[in-house]
């Protein structure tokens, strides 16, 4: 690296970091998520908008999302106390997989019914259930959202892409068995993602709920943060599962086990933002808005369907699990938010049958991009709905 080039990558990250402070005070006088509005300066500043970002930095995106959604699932991990699970978890269990069922089957049959080949709706089915952990937990903090809503809400975000992995896995079978591939090593994967990702947050998680927060007693350093992130999403990615159920694991056995802990993720919380900066002003600019002028009929068909299954979803969870009327309400638009998640089930999808991935990609490149614009203004729609933002109380 020449000194032009430090020079250059460092006044960048100072800048983006430093655009990180103004979309907070924008968001604080507007009302707007400051995840839109980074993302929005990523696509300003991307190949989309004026492109002066160097390509150095996009080959960074992978990277940075890798460290900022596993400090993320490792917060909502944290959220899934027992004392947590006592007062909501029948509320949590039941709206993540009334939602998740709900969307399969609302997409899918509403993309035949409107002409989409079986194979190809099964698959935009299975990827319709993926969530945005980080651009969620993002607006609660901005909303300093508490409450039974919010704690709900969390859960669920925390649990629903580890049904979503495991769903999107057997539709994938399905499909390949319908075009005349029936091998069993799809789902095989689709297991192993789940059940390696569970067996290494525990590998993570054990140790350190007993052995954190001992030099500096009852909380942990935030070298001992950072480690535990690095080690479990390096193992993860290493192995090929999933960093975010692995990261949740890790941060509810810490949870659940550290009980000489007083605030077990006081660290994480204090060094997350600078990487969620740079995390969502990248994913901005890795978004190509040609995308959405080609998702055409079938694009829109999946935004209203998937739109219209998690508010169905959200009320009818909420109804059998009990919930208010709240939570029937306004629980399925704070669900509506989708990531990068389901760019990565595209990409499978697409390996695994070529014949769909440019239609596949394009759909699901475009629909992200709506979602991710407009899915953190309606989460935060319905915490105000909620009341649970600081200044609703």
């Amino acid at each position: 690296m020449t000194g032009m080039e430090s020079h250059h990558i460092l006044l960048i990250l100072g800048g983006l970091l430093l655009c990180g402070l103004v979309a907070d005070e924008l968001g604080r006088r507007t009302r707007l998520p400051r995840v839109t509005l980074l993302i929005v300066f990523g696509v300003l500043i991307g190949p989309s908008g004026l492109d002066i970002l160097p390509e150095a930095f996009h080959r960074w995106y992978e990277f940075l999302a890798t460290i900022a959604l596993t400090m993320v699932a490792f917060l909502l991990g944290g959220r899934l106390s027992v004392d947590a699970l006592r007062d909501h978890g029948k509320e949590i269990l039941t709206i993540s997989v009334v939602v998740v069922t709900t969307t399969v089957l609302v997409v899918g049959s509403g993309l035949m019914l409107v002409g989409v080949p079986f194979v190809l709706a099964l698959i935009l089915a299975g990827i319709a259930t993926a969530t945005a952990p980080a651009a969620t937990q993002d607006v609660v903090r901005q909303a300093g959202a508490e409450g039974p809503f919010t704690d709900t809400l969390l859960g669920v975000v925390a649990i629903d892409d580890a049904w979503g992995l495991i769903i999107f896995s057997v539709l994938l079978v399905i499909a390949n068995a319908t075009t005349g591939d029936s091998s069993l090593s799809i789902i095989g994967e689709g297991l192993w993602e789940v059940s390696g990702a569970i067996a290494i947050g525990l590998l993570v998680g054990l140790p350190a709920a007993y052995l954190t927060g001992r030099l500096k007693e009852g909380e942990p350093m935030q070298s001992e943060a950072l480690g535990l992130v690095f080690v479990c999403a390096g193992l993860s990615v290493w192995f090929g599962v999933s960093f975010l159920l692995a990261g949740m694991v890790a941060g509810v056995a810490v949870a659940n086990l550290a009980a000489h802990h007083r605030r077990p993720f006081h660290a994480i919380e204090n060094i997350e933002w600078p990487f969620m900066v740079l995390f969502f002003v990248l994913a901005g600019a890795s978004l190509d808005m040609g995308g959405v002028e080609t998702i055409g009929l079938v694009g829109v068909a999946y935004i209203a369907l998937r739109f219209v299954s998690r508010i169905i979803g959200g009320w009818a969870g909420a109804s059998l699990a009990g919930a208010s009327d709240v939570h029937r309400r306004w629980m399925g638009l704070a669900l509506v938010p989708q990531a990068g998640v389901a760019l990565g089930m595209a990409l499978v999808a697409g390996d695994q049958l070529p014949a769909y991935k440019d239609v596949l990609l394009t759909i699901v490149v475009g629909t992200t991009i709506i979602f991710e614009l407009i899915g953190p203004v309606l989460t935060q729609i319905a915490l105000l709905k909620a009341k649970e933002g600081s200044d609703q109380r």
